[in-house]
Parts: C-alpha cells; structure tokens; sequence
C-alpha cells in the first residue's frame, strides 16, 4: 500500500512539472560588481571619503593624547593644583566621550555613503538581470557569487548576456 501511495504521487508530480517545464539560470553578480567601472569609481570616492574622516578622528585623538601627556607630566613635577588637576581631568573625560561619538558618527556616515553610492548600481544590475531573466525565459536566476550555488552547467551561466546589458565588454 505504501509503495502504490509513493508510486503514485511520484507519477502525479511528474505529470504536473512535465506541462510546466522551467528554465534556470545564474550570474555571477561579485563578478560583475567588480568589473563594472561605475563601481571602481564608487569605491574610490568612499576610500577618499573615508580618509578624510579617519584622518580629522586621528587629528582629534593625537590631540586628547597630547593634552593628557602634559597634564601628566605637570601633575608629576607639582605644577597643578588637585582642583584644577580634577577640573583638566574631567575636560579630557568629556573630551574622550566626544571623541567616541565622533568614532560613531564616521561609521554611520559611511554606511549612508555607502548605501547612497553603491544601490543604484546594485538596482542597475538586478534590472539587467531581470531582463535578461525574462528575454530567457528563465524562471529563476541564481548568484553563483553566493556559497549555495554547489553546481551549475555552464551553458546556464547568463553573466556575458547581464553584462551585455549593462554596456560591458564581454
């Protein structure tokens, strides 16, 4: 009874996928990324974007060290009273927690830099994928660049037909 059952659902899902045959593809969309000189440039604009970030954070932190190294050393020859000793301490305290929230405010500025450079080149390619998908005929297009594609024929392989589209050499 349990081999019929089998049997027959096996012979029922095969009628049913026989009348729709699917097409698939995959892209390689790292490949592509990188390849794709809209990209390089965008790259490059948030390197130097991030530069300019990192080096006024690394001006800021010499200067706290700098300003806490001379607090030090008039501490150890006695040339501070303890109040004001307390009052600098303090300063250099707020100046620290400043400085922290700068380092929080570089990192989100440069993820809405990054979102701001990089989606409408990552809307470009998924637009060219969509349409190759659909000129196809493919049902379904899967990111070789991922680690869940484990093997794919290559005559499936739809990369020079997305670059095509989006004015690359091949």
């Amino acid at each position: 009874m349990k081999k019929t059952l089998t049997l027959t659902l096996g012979l029922l899902l095969m009628a049913a996928t026989a009348g729709y045959a699917q097409k698939f593809g995959y892209c390689n969309s790292s490949e592509l990324l990188t390849q794709m000189p809209e990209v390089k440039a965008a790259d490059s604009e948030l390197k130097d974007f991030q530069t300019q970030l990192t080096k006024k954070g690394q001006d800021m932190q010499k200067a706290l060290q700098e300003k806490a190294q001379a607090l030090q050393l008039k501490q150890e020859r006695g040339e501070i009273a303890p109040k004001d000793l307390e009052a600098q301490t303090a300063k250099l305290k707020k100046d620290e927690e400043f400085l922290g929230k700068y380092e929080q405010e570089v990192y989100q500025k440069l993820t809405e830099k990054r979102e701001l450079l990089f989606k409408p080149l990552l809307d470009k390619v998924n637009e060219a994928m969509k349409s190759v998908a659909i000129e196809q005929s493919l049902s379904l297009v899967f990111d070789s660049g991922s680690q869940i594609l484990l093997y794919a024929d290559e005559s499936l392989n739809v990369t020079k037909l997305v670059k095509t589209k989006l004015g690359m050499a091949n």
